[in-house]
């Protein structure tokens, strides 16, 4: 008597365990990129010190990089309350909610940290389009790049209104504005420049069109549980 082979693994479930292993393998791949500079920032942040830990860097992308558990954590609590729900999507929504916030907050606070003359010097702008992009060299357009790449990556995967690349465009245009303009406003002794603008929407869209496999459609409407079931005509 032969015995037949055990079933298959749902695809959906293959394709959960395959991003589970990328995040862990990327997630290793950059503390240990960054391994030095992170150890500098460690004593002071595992102190609980404001100056030299969240005020710097270092010790911002250490302290992103220590809270992913936490925000792992938090998409496991609202996929498990959702599912609960009957929402379709619960993973990839709750994905989504956390990746967006998470994944842009720090960069963010990054690009809003003062320099050295805040408050004192006047606030500069450039308003030439690509006359800055030359001096930035290859770490300040990969930085651009990534600071709304997650917002560019997960918004379409949340929001249907998002689902197209003209509209992760502006908006992530319009976010970098929003940061461009604070820091002209604020005088953190930062250059507020076009070309700033046009690297963080470029990383938007390139990181849209990554993740343009999962983007929600106008049919996927989240379950609602309270809303009454329709009544049949007739």
């Amino acid at each position: 008597m032969t015995q037949s082979p055990p079933p298959p693994a749902p695809p959906h479930r293959t394709h959960r365990i395959v991003l589970v292993i990328l995040v862990v393998l990327g997630l290793a791949g950059v503390l240990f990129a960054l391994r030095r500079m992170l150890l500098m920032a460690a004593p002071r942040c595992l102190a609980g010190r404001w100056r030299g830990c969240y005020d710097t860097e270092n010790g911002v992308v250490l302290m992103a990089l220590v809270g992913v558990p936490l925000a792992g954590l938090v998409v496991w609590a609202l996929a498990r309350r959702r599912r609960a729900a009957g929402v379709t999507s619960a993973w990839r929504l709750s994905l989504a909610e956390v990746g967006v916030v998470y994944g842009t907050v720090p960069f963010v606070w990054l690009t809003m940290m003062p320099g050295p003359g805040a408050g004192t010097v006047p606030g500069r702008f450039s308003l030439v389009p690509l006359r800055d992009l030359v001096t930035m060299g290859p770490l300040g357009i990969g930085g651009n790049l990534v600071i709304f790449a997650a917002l560019g990556f997960f918004a379409p995967m949340r929001f249907a209104a998002l689902a197209s690349v003209p509209r992760v465009l502006a908006l992530g245009a319009g976010c970098s504005a929003l940061v461009e303009v604070a820091q002209y406003v604020l005088r953190l002794d930062r250059v507020s420049s076009v070309d700033d603008v046009l690297v963080n929407a470029t990383g938007a869209v390139l990181a849209a069109l990554a993740s343009r496999r999962w983007w929600r459609t106008g049919a996927e409407e989240p379950a609602d549980p309270h809303r009454p079931a329709p009544t049949p005509a007739g």
